[in-house]
């Protein structure tokens, strides 16, 4: 390296002292637009200017009270503008740091809203999706560029709550215009012309001649993956669009038609009915179905789907009876559905829940009951 700059900073350092060696370093940054030296240059003039030594060896600097607030302010807003100016120039991934330093996500969020492609795309994915920044656009990002195979892989990773409720429904509804369109391009070819509607239960609606043989419209192994999230599902218009799904997978040659787990063995048709129960339909048979499900002994698993299904109808006191005769007292493991004490409170049964507590000798919960009732 041209040694001129080195040369350059200790004669600045020898003829005007340390302030405007920080200055010359600050301006060679922002004309070559190297931020990190930028940020490192002015993060160093801080230090200089509280007495504390210029490089750094201790991730938690040794300050007085009266320094801490002034050097937490400072390194606040020179991380900011690094990562602004990282911002400007269309560098999310290097500008991400800066601004998880200060825990101000919200520039990154909006930044990656307008995201399409890019050489960083993957580090992009990450911050949008994997740590949390803006995982709806992450997971279209995902969608988009990496296709639903990684979509569903991605999602089945995803624990938060608020974010997985919007990813499924971005991956039902791709997986959903997939099929409408697979559908349309087949009536197409053999109708002469393709139907206005997108509806995939108005598509196979007296066309049964779409299932001949071994007929499908989408890969079966990612219908069958998409449908086993569908019951967490809140969004009616999405509910809607997982049944007729469901119902699609139903119509397939039973070689696509894949066990699955307990109690949705029969993956389509006991989603489909636990999906229409979420809907308002046909609930008195689906909690039937599900009530012959559970398993006496051994796995509670159909007793958590029923309880759970039952409590989203709000049907408390049923939800509070099944948790009785289903599911172990002392069962201490994590569930798919409230416990009975939380059952009680959900249907304000105050006196079933100081009962309950106190046979299981639980005074946090006898109290609240007491409390409460």
């Amino acid at each position: 390296m041209d040694n001129t700059a080195f040369n350059a900073l200790e004669q600045t350092f020898r003829s005007d002292g340390p302030e405007a060696v920080f200055d010359l370093l600050i301006g060679t940054a922002r004309r070559e637009k190297n931020y990190r030296m930028l940020f490192g240059a002015r993060l160093m003039q801080v230090r200089h200017r509280l007495g504390l030594p210029l490089i750094d060896t201790d991730p938690v600097p040794g300050l007085t009270d009266e320094q801490r607030p002034v050097y937490e302010k400072e390194v606040k807003q020179i991380a900011r503008e690094a990562g602004e100016l990282f911002l400007a120039s269309g560098d999310i991934a290097a500008a991400w740091p800066y601004f998880k330093a200060i825990g101000e996500p919200a520039p990154v969020a909006a930044a990656i809203e307008n995201v399409t492609s890019g050489e960083n795309l993957d580090r992009v994915i990450e911050i949008a999706f994997q740590e949390g920044v803006n995982p709806r656009k992450g997971f279209e990002l995902i969608l988009e560029h990496r296709g639903i195979c990684s979509a569903i892989t991605w999602f089945g990773a995803n624990m938060n709550y608020d974010s997985r409720q919007e990813c499924l429904k971005l991956l039902v509804r791709t997986l959903y215009s997939q099929v409408a369109a697979a559908l349309k391009e087949t009536i197409a070819g053999t109708e002469g012309a393709a139907p206005e509607t997108n509806s995939v239960a108005q598509l196979m609606a007296g066309r049964p001649w779409l299932f001949e043989g071994m007929s499908y419209y989408v890969d079966s192994t990612h219908l069958a993956s998409v449908l086993r999230f569908t019951p967490e599902l809140e969004d009616a218009a999405t509910l809607r669009m997982a049944v007729e799904l469901a119902d699609y997978g139903k119509c397939l040659n039973p070689m696509f038609h894949f066990r699955g787990d307990p109690p949705f063995e029969d993956t389509y048709s006991d989603t489909a009915a636990y999906l229409r129960a979420l809907l308002g339909e046909e609930v008195d048979a689906a909690i039937a179905r599900f009530r012959q499900k559970v398993d006496a002994v051994g796995n509670t698993t159909p007793a958590e789907v029923l309880i759970e299904l039952l409590v989203r109808l709000r049907r408390y006191d049923e939800a509070i009876q099944a948790s009785l005769e289903c599911l172990p007292g002392t069962n201490s493991a994590p569930m798919i559905c409230p416990s009975v004490l939380q059952l009680c409170q959900m249907a304000g049964d105050y006196t079933a829940l100081r009962r309950l507590a106190q046979e299981r000798g639980d005074l946090l919960g006898f109290a609240a009951g007491v409390i409460q009732g």
